[in-house]
């Protein structure tokens, strides 16, 4: 009888010398048959005449951007002559060294992974010669590359910002650590499991390529471990309101007395809501609840055709300002405080700017959490926002009515392509394993559509033309001036983040015409969020004025242990310190519709 070989490895699995050629044999005929299949599901949307996966344009910017390099190399040939010769150099000095381990000598190693770089952790790429020199090959020739598109000569920033891009797509796809045969870690295991990891691997290739309809979907955590509504986006509450592009989810209250002043929460669209409300112990929104806020949270639609023409107008109108009139009717208080987070907080920024060109001041203050309003130091994103991509995304979004999720998760995957590409491929598709259930990336995989003209007009606004900080930018027929928004401002960046880097929103701190508590937090655009009290992960910074440079800021700046969160609650409470009675969802005008989280969040793209 045939072993099993698509369940889970069981502990009696042993090293093995050699591996059972008869076992490894059924196998292969198994993995075969399961490209087959994979085979077949990427071709099947081609068959079926819908659009093939997205990649001939993003392969030939590539390669004219990556050329432009190549000429300005060119145009100096001694200077390339001397940039080959520095390259040959290393590696003669490489291969000296990989002889003298062969003869039994110590040599010390001529490249060495950065220290966080997971990829090359396994003892055999330093204790085999030939694995460590694969390892150190790589490492040269990746490096000198990246320092070609650092010192060419002649070329635009965002040319070199592109190249450094693509470059670093290519390096990254092409280590070592990515194929089975240059691989120990693959190899040792395809030889304990007589290939088995291999029929596993391709068996959900196969899962994920049909899953993303002819593109591979890549599997980062394993989606059955959770239910939105049950044990994710799990904070009690009601849908007390809902338009054709929200739902207005009110939090059950956990307190005898609250903030007088409601707390309104706009995520972004690009994924859902429940970042914030992820578990009990990391939800931001439970907490909130638990500190005596009247918390209200937009949850976005996931849009389809037939709102092609919602743009900006329609988010503030039917978004924010729909959100503003539902909480008047539930609570009777016309002023609220509100968080914008991401692109969330962009749409928030733009609405207040228009909101104080017309005196309204039912927004009191704001905060905003990892959000750009300048868009300046925007970082690799900006990389697919040149006038040519925006006019064929345009064109493409036009034959649907919205842009495909998986176009902006592919793009979010690609900023930590080592971390959140080629690391699954490796572990799902190669070693066999299921991905363990992770909260985080079961929200990441989540995605959603967005609307055609709402991410044109956000591409070309703010990413190719930075018109909102420039007062440029016009939105139902009014010029935005950021410098009429006097509400107070938290200001939250995150050291780390690949999405809206540090130094783009304390650039934006700038913009305001109010005072601004700017505050750093360690880590990224999302861990750096979700920093829960319970479980503080990092740090974070608090400083004087948004004056001068960041860098001048933060050498001024106090560090300060554990999570934000309370600092932010502080300062909440002292604009606002009034309290009132609890309320209840639903005790006002506004009836429930429907328990949270609601409908629009369950609809998947």
């Amino acid at each position: 009888m045939d072993k099993p070989y698509g369940g889970e490895k069981t502990e009696s699995s042993s090293p093995a010398s050699s591996p059972d050629f008869e076992e490894l044999s059924r196998n292969m005929a198994r993995f075969i048959e399961g490209a087959t299949k994979a085979t077949a599901a990427y071709l099947k949307p081609l068959e079926e005449r819908q659009a093939p996966p997205e990649v001939a344009n993003d392969a030939s910017e590539a390669i004219r951007t990556l050329g432009k390099v190549a000429e300005a190399w060119m145009t100096d040939p001694q200077k390339a002559m001397e940039a080959q010769t520095r390259l040959g150099s290393q590696f003669f000095t490489l291969w000296a060294s990989t002889l003298k381990r062969a003869q039994g000598e110590e040599a010390e190693p001529v490249a060495e992974p950065e220290p966080k770089d997971g990829r090359f952790k396994d003892p055999e790429w330093s204790q085999n010669p030939i694995f460590d020199f694969l390892k150190q090959a790589y490492l040269i020739s990746s490096r000198w590359a990246e320092d070609l598109v650092e010192d060419a000569e002649g070329l635009d920033e965002r040319t070199r910002h592109k190249a450094q891009f693509y470059l670093k797509q290519i390096s990254s796809a092409l280590s070592p650590s990515n194929f089975l045969l240059t691989n120990p870690e693959l190899i040792r295991e395809t030889i304990k499991e007589n290939g088995a990891n291999l029929v596993r691997g391709m068996t959900m290739l196969a899962e994920d390529i049909e899953a993303g309809g002819g593109a591979l979907k890549i599997r980062q955590t394993d989606p059955t471990g959770f239910k939105v509504g049950v044990n994710i986006a799990a904070t009690p509450g009601k849908v007390i309101f809902r338009n054709d592009l929200i739902e207005l989810i009110q939090y059950a209250p956990t307190t005898e007395k609250v903030l007088k002043r409601p707390l309104l929460i706009v995520p972004p669209w690009i994924n859902k809501f429940y970042i914030l409300d992820l578990n009990p112990e990391k939800s931001f929104i439970r907490w909130a609840v638990s500190q005596g806020l009247t918390v209200f949270c937009i949850s976005w639609v996931n849009p389809e055709a037939q709102h092609a023409e919602k743009g900006f107008e329609h988010y503030m109108r039917e978004g924010i300002f729909a959100a503003l009139d539902a909480i008047e009717q539930s609570t009777g208080e016309k002023k609220v405080t509100a968080i914008g987070y991401c692109v969330g907080g962009t749409l928030l920024a733009t609405t207040m700017a228009y909101m104080a060109a017309k005196r309204d001041k039912r927004i009191d203050s704001a905060t905003f959490f990892t959000a750009q309003v300048d868009f300046t130091h925007a970082g690799d994103l900006k990389v697919f926002a040149d006038e040519e991509q925006i006019r064929s995304l345009e064109a493409d979004m036009k034959k649907r009515g919205y842009l495909e999720g998986s176009r902006m998760a592919n793009a979010f995957n690609m900023l930590r392509p080592n971390d959140l590409i080629w690391s699954n491929v490796v572990n799902v598709y190669m070693k066999g394993q299921t991905p363990f259930p992770f909260d985080l990336l079961y929200w990441n995989s989540d995605s959603t559509r967005m609307p055609a003209a709402n991410h044109a007009f956000y591409l070309r606004n703010c990413y190719l033309e930075n018109r909102l900080t420039r007062g440029e930018m016009e939105l139902a027929g009014v010029k935005l001036d950021l410098k009429k928004i006097k509400a107070p401002i938290f200001n939250l960046a995150t050291k780390e983040d690949h999405i809206a880097p540090a130094l783009s929103v304390f650039k934006g701190s700038q913009a305001f015409g109010g005072p601004v508590d700017f505050v750093l937090a360690g880590s990224g655009h999302i861990a750096g969020v979700v920093n829960s009290p319970a479980k503080p992960k990092y740090q974070f910074w608090t400083g004087g004025p948004v004056e001068g440079t960041l860098e001048e800021w933060a050498g001024n700046a106090t560090e300060n242990p554990g999570s934000w969160w309370p600092y932010w609650f502080s300062w909440v409470e002292k604009q606002a310190p009034k309290l009132v009675p609890a309320r209840e969802p639903g005790s006002g005008k506004l009836k429930p519709l429907c328990d949270a989280p609601g409908t629009y969040v369950l609809k998947k793209s």
